[in-house]
């Protein structure tokens, strides 16, 4: 298959939480030094960070801009006291990501992470329906502003509902939306699936965004992962999305708790950005084209 164009980028979370006005001003820059396409910007909290400086600021240093949704407690759309909540930061979330450019907003869109539970299959069945049509909804919002909505699965230690890919497909599917696709992260992958490439080959034309981090959620290509065949399926599927480290500090105390990060992934944020960018631009380089970000 032919090559497509790829950017790579990184969440601010591999240095901080939440990122505030006053910390992009000297991380974007910053990003942007150490060879980054893309910054993926977490929305912890609607107006945590000045909308238009932050547009400003990536524009200004050469970057794309991700939107990532954080779903947690009180955004949980399968909670009745959650759902409205939850609806409209979503839908605040898609607003940023047309304002600074993004094409996506990814997250898990359904319960808060780390919410499990046990179900019956009727259950489930009532849940996926639910968020189905919550999705659908948001579906037509996202489109409206030019946005495409992935939605993301998670490993079974953060969330019972959706594991895999193919849970993912099925849920997208019932969606029916053309602004409704398939986020996904090697970390949770290396998990919950047999086949990693496997999985990215399933997913196809609806994968929308790609997060990556190594087994062990440190730098990419340091570990266990199938890094090849990764990049074979990327490849082989002609996927032109974004490919976005994201991993976490274990020196920032509130996101460390909530992804269990007890010890550091590599000697510093800056040697994990900058060792897993060379790895994924050496890896990708047989199969892909780099496209610089718009301005």
């Amino acid at each position: 298959m032919s090559a497509a164009p790829m950017q790579i980028g990184i969440s601010t979370w591999v240095w901080t939480s939440p990122a505030t006005t006053e910390v992009l001003e000297t991380l974007l820059p910053h990003i942007a030094a150490l060879g980054f396409d893309v910054i993926e910007l977490p929305i912890e909290e609607v107006g945590q960070f000045d909308v238009k400086r932050a547009g400003e600021l990536a524009q200004q240093h050469g970057l794309g801009v991700s939107v990532c949704a954080v779903i947690g407690p009180g955004r949980d759309l399968l909670l009745p006291g959650e759902a409205e909540r939850g609806v409209s930061y979503l839908r605040s979330c898609i607003e940023v990501a047309e304002q600074l450019g993004s094409p996506t907003v990814a997250g898990p869109f359904y319960s808060a992470v780390g919410r499990c539970w046990r179900s019956t299959p009727a259950e489930r069945e009532r849940d996926v329906d639910e968020i189905a049509r919550v999705l659908r909804s948001l579906g037509t919002h996202a489109a409206d502003h030019g946005v495409v909505l992935g939605v993301e699965t998670l490993n079974r230690f953060e969330t019972s509902f959706l594991n895999t890919t193919e849970q993912a497909l099925e849920l997208v599917d019932r969606v029916d939306h053309p602004a409704v696709g398939v986020a996904l992260d090697l970390f949770h992958l290396g998990i919950e699936e047999k086949h990693v490439g496997d999985a990215l080959r399933a997913a196809g034309r609806r994968l929308v965004h790609l997060q990556v981090a190594e087994n062990d959620r440190g730098t990419p290509g340091t570990g266990s992962l199938p890094w090849n065949d990764v990049a074979k399926a990327l490849d082989e599927i002609g996927y032109g999305g974004r490919v976005v480290i994201e991993t976490f500090s274990n020196r920032v105390e509130a996101i460390a708790r909530a992804a269990a990060i007890w010890r550091p992934l590599a000697p510093d944020s800056d040697s994990l950005a900058r060792d897993g960018l060379a790895f994924l631009r050496a890896l990708l380089a047989p199969h892909v084209t780099f496209e610089a970000p718009s301005p």
